[in-house]
């Protein structure tokens, strides 16, 4: 649309009612950006499991990061929507099979949760490039606790606040909030980077600064066992306590953030962890396991 607009002169239109005095526009990086979401060289089938997929503008902003991130591979993203229930009453080979990335995003309650700790254990295993946002981290956490520390019934207090094994936890300070809607950790927030992880190798800094929508944080009574089993705890609050990236070292690409980096994405400026998700799964297609 900008570059029809300018065809038809419409931004010269704009500037002269505004009596605003400005330079030729210089559209070449956008008409980069459009040529790679037309005509990409490369394709990637990656799968997003949610309990949303029905309805169409539910993951817009993660399509649209998706999207972003694919035109500076020079790579079209095609999106498999699966409904995380299906995978519940199916399981996942059915649904994932042949797919070059699975995101798990956002979301809040116990609906389909289950499908998406099958699909998180399915990337993990298999060494399809994983990316957890939100929801999608705090499922992660909870795959791994089971299926790799061994605790076999962790899960979050919001589906069960009676678990053994609470890895996935509301914040001590909004215990007391009596009130749903005031619970929720919001807004941008600072999150320091460890050194040689993949979160500081794709952001190229130890802080930045994402936007935060959630009630519930990892556990920190679980973090050294977490760890002790491999799980890398690459971002985390100023303060130490909060864990807002993990990553797995010895996978090809699995990595999770308790925020909402699809947020600060843009077309011109895909969002770095966006970014590193569709180069992976680009790599992963082209590696003979994933043609085989």
């Amino acid at each position: 649309m900008p570059l029809k607009l300018h065809e038809e002169r419409l931004d010269d239109v704009v500037c002269k009612q505004l009596k605003l005095d400005t330079p030729q526009p210089d559209l070449a990086k956008w008409r980069h950006f459009v040529q790679r979401v037309i005509h990409p060289t490369h394709h990637v089938r990656i799968g997003v499991v949610g309990k949303y997929i029905e309805l169409q503008d539910a993951y817009k902003s993660i399509y649209e990061a998706l999207t972003h991130a694919g035109a500076a591979n020079d790579t079209k993203v095609d999106i498999v929507r699966v409904d995380a229930e299906s995978i519940e009453k199916a399981g996942p080979d059915i649904y994932l099979n042949g797919l070059q990335g699975i995101l798990i995003p956002g979301g809040f309650g116990d609906r389909g949760t289950e499908g998406k700790i099958a699909a998180t254990g399915y990337a993990r295993t298999a060494g399809i490039p994983f990316f957890g946002i939100c929801l999608g981290m705090q499922i992660a956490v909870i795959e791994f606790a089971r299926n790799v520390c061994g605790l076999k019934e962790a899960t979050s207090t919001e589906f069960d606040k009676g678990t053994p094994y609470p890895v996935i936890s509301m914040m001590e300070e909004q215990k007391k909030i009596k009130q749903l809607g005031g619970t929720m950790r919001l807004g941008t927030w600072v999150t320091e980077l460890k050194p040689g992880t993949k979160a500081h190798e794709l952001y190229q800094t130890g802080t930045i600064k994402e936007r935060h929508r959630h009630r519930y944080e990892v556990n920190e009574d679980y973090k050294d066992q977490l760890e002790a089993a491999g799980m890398v705890i690459s971002g985390i609050s100023p303060k130490g306590d909060l864990a807002e990236m993990i990553e797995l070292p010895n996978h090809p690409h699995f990595v999770a953030c308790q925020f909402h980096p699809e947020f600060l994405s843009k077309p011109n400026n895909p969002h770095p962890l966006f970014n590193g998700f569709v180069k992976a799964a680009l790599e992963h297609h082209h590696t003979p396991e994933a043609l085989s």
